[in-house]
């Protein structure tokens, strides 16, 4: 059908033999009655008429979208967090577009700079790294933004954070008290805010216990994966063999889990083992994997009620809300 053969409000008014505003009123859900209601419904079927979405929007300043920005699709912990925001979310009204950054700190800069077309009217966010240039472009975005995550204290933004520092020192007292002395840790790149959090928690808690830090029991892996924690692994047990680990994240924990079965080390017989995320894949491995919580649907779910009440009420001081750590211990550390 070409452009001008569509049917417009115009033509709607004339087959329900009412007028634009009428018609405007009805299509719009402004109270009408209800034969004025029904006469141009019944007009707008018959003619096909099709609402301009762009139009409404821009004339609302509403689309009706919001958008949760993450590094890594596949992650259960993002999985969990879009679960609780699309929850909240959809409740409100609203339709929840997810965007997979890679972790590419140029894509989340174009991604939080495409904000002023105003295709979403709000964004959930979580980086790996918030640079100062992606710190700056969420000063000046053009809707609000909810960061997952720490930001400085005085930025006026939105958070909602947890600490990876001391879900580290929960992990590592774990170890200890269940009688381990040589722990290691196996870390995702160090660069990251959540990489750099806990491997200063790491040596903290080794600190705090009276424990030595040395550098031969730490091994880095180049992504938070399985396959990275796996490799890192095999490179922790070529130099030393540690009686308790610790690794920075649940997919790590499985991959290093992996690597100790194939190298014929007894979890938790020989080394224990203790994640953080505790993702559901925790409690379905083999052996089940102790892990810290960081409560990542209640971290979305927290995220959500920030947005709609930043979206409801624009004017209000930035809000900061922080979800405190929790270990939860499974076979991998019990024995």
């Amino acid at each position: 059908m070409d452009q001008s053969d569509r049917p417009t409000v115009v033509t709607v008014a004339n087959e329900a033999g009412v007028s634009i505003a009428s018609v405007s009123r009805v299509l719009n859900g402004l109270p009408a009655s209800p034969a004025m209601a029904a006469r141009v419904m019944e007009a707008s079927e018959r003619l096909g008429y099709v609402p301009d979405a762009t139009a409404r929007s821009l004339k609302a300043r509403r689309t009706s979208q919001l958008a949760f920005a993450v590094p890594d699709i596949s992650n259960p912990v993002y999985v969990e967090m879009m679960r609780s925001i699309e929850r909240a979310t959809k409740s409100s009204g609203f339709r929840l577009l997810i965007h997979s950054t890679g972790a590419n700190s140029a894509d989340e800069l174009d991604l939080v700079k495409s904000l002023r077309h105003r295709y979403v009217d709000g964004l959930v966010m979580t980086s790996l790294r918030m640079s100062p240039s992606l710190l700056d472009a969420l000063r000046r975005t053009a809707v609000p933004v909810v960061v997952i995550g720490n930001v400085p204290d005085d930025f006026p933004i939105d958070s909602v954070r947890t600490s990876s520092k001391r879900a580290a020192h929960l992990a590592v007292k774990h170890l200890v008290d269940s009688g381990r002395r040589a722990i290691g840790f196996i870390n995702g790149p160090q660069d990251t805010a959540p990489g750099r959090g806990r491997r200063e928690g790491y040596e903290e808690a080794l600190a705090a216990e009276g424990l030595p830090f040395k550098e031969s029991f730490v091994a880095l892996g180049n992504d938070f994966t399985h396959q990275a924690g796996h490799k890192a692994a095999q490179r922790l047990l070529q130099k030393v063999r540690p009686d308790g680990v610790f690794c920075a994240n649940d997919l790590i924990a499985l991959g290093a889990l992996r690597a100790f079965r194939e190298a014929g080390v007894s979890v938790p017989a020989d080394i224990s083992v203790v994640g953080l995320d505790d993702t559901e894949l925790a409690a379905m491995s083999t052996p089940s994997l102790s892990s810290v919580s960081l409560r990542s649907g209640e971290r979305g779910r927290l995220a959500a009620q920030l947005l709609l009440k930043r979206l409801a009420q624009p004017e209000m001081a930035p809000l900061r809300y922080e979800v405190e750590p929790s270990l939860v211990v499974r076979e991998s550390s019990s024995g």
